[in-house]
């Protein structure tokens, strides 16, 4: 694997075109990552520890989150599979993955693996994650205050982190597996601060999040978000008075505050698509003294 030449890795890509890079800010972080996977997101990617990233689908009018039974994220990108590609090489870098109850219930048959949402790639994910002494994949991270979960959910089967209230914990743990632990907190709803605070104490430094935008829109809030990426689906969804559709943060006015503020790190191409990386400019002085 180590060996394969750009043509062999470009042939586990969409149409066999990589990411074609248009901007990267200088010294942004990279782990050096397998040269394949490199090959096709159009060069290196990485974090500097803490960080905690959130990775979301939107349409050019900004819709993110739609009011369907489904999962929203394949809909509004068309399920496209470039952007398959990167969400397998951000969970690939994570070290555990949180999502929140609303989501994990719309995907009862999903596992948050990078080889799960891009199969082509698993070789070379899992070549990642070992180079990085982390797990075979990432631990999952369930935020539900209610703990009202689907014991038959295929998640289940793996190690999963429920943090819930001690409510939800007494309603869920009889049904769940051994594979489920509970992190509970007094409060609901649950806050940032208390998935931030449970997150550190677990040792995890490296943690994506694809919650939707009820907990990014706290994370942002609470300034505990340190990098967003962004995939652009060269969609027009529109929106009419209260029609459920949300955007990427939501429950949160962060209108004339700085901790809306981000920094452009990054920016690919696959055809019509655009996949951004920001940093939270709120995010980075909080960061240094974590």
């Amino acid at each position: 694997m180590k060996g394969m030449n750009m043509t062999e890795a470009a042939s586990m890509f969409p149409e066999g075109q990589p990411l074609q890079m248009l901007f990267e800010r200088p010294a942004t972080d990279g782990f050096g990552i397998p040269v394949p996977l490199a090959s096709c997101y159009g060069g290196d990617l990485g974090f500097n520890a803490p960080c905690l990233y959130a990775n979301f689908v939107a349409s050019v009018d900004g819709v993110a989150a739609l009011p369907t039974s489904a999962e929203s994220g394949g809909i509004v990108s068309g399920y496209n599979q470039a952007d398959r590609f990167v969400m397998g090489l951000l969970r690939a870098c994570a070290e555990a993955v949180v999502v929140g109850a609303g989501t994990f219930r719309k995907t009862p048959k999903h596992l948050w693996h990078a080889s799960h949402v891009y199969p082509p790639a698993a070789p070379f994910f899992a070549e990642l994650r070992e180079q990085r002494g982390l797990s075979r994949e990432p631990l999952l991270v369930l935020v539900s205050g209610s703990g009202e979960l689907d014991p038959a959910h295929l998640a289940f089967q793996h190690p999963t982190l429920v943090i819930t209230t001690p409510e939800g914990e007494a309603r869920s743990k009889p049904a769940l597996p051994k594979t489920v632990r509970f992190a509970p907190v007094p409060s609901n709803p649950i806050s940032a601060a208390a998935i931030v605070d449970i997150l550190r104490a677990e040792g995890l430094r490296i943690v994506l999040t694809e919650g939707g935008p009820s907990l990014v829109g706290d994370l942002l809030a609470q300034s505990a978000l340190d990098q967003l990426f962004l995939t652009v689906s060269p969609k027009l969804l529109g929106r009419s008075h209260a029609d459920g559709r949300k955007a990427i943060t939501d429950g949160v006015d962060l209108f004339g505050a700085k901790k809306g503020e981000m920094e452009l790190l990054s920016v690919r191409r696959h055809h019509d698509h655009l996949f951004l990386r920001y940093a939270v400019r709120a995010a980075q002085t909080v960061s240094a003294v974590r």
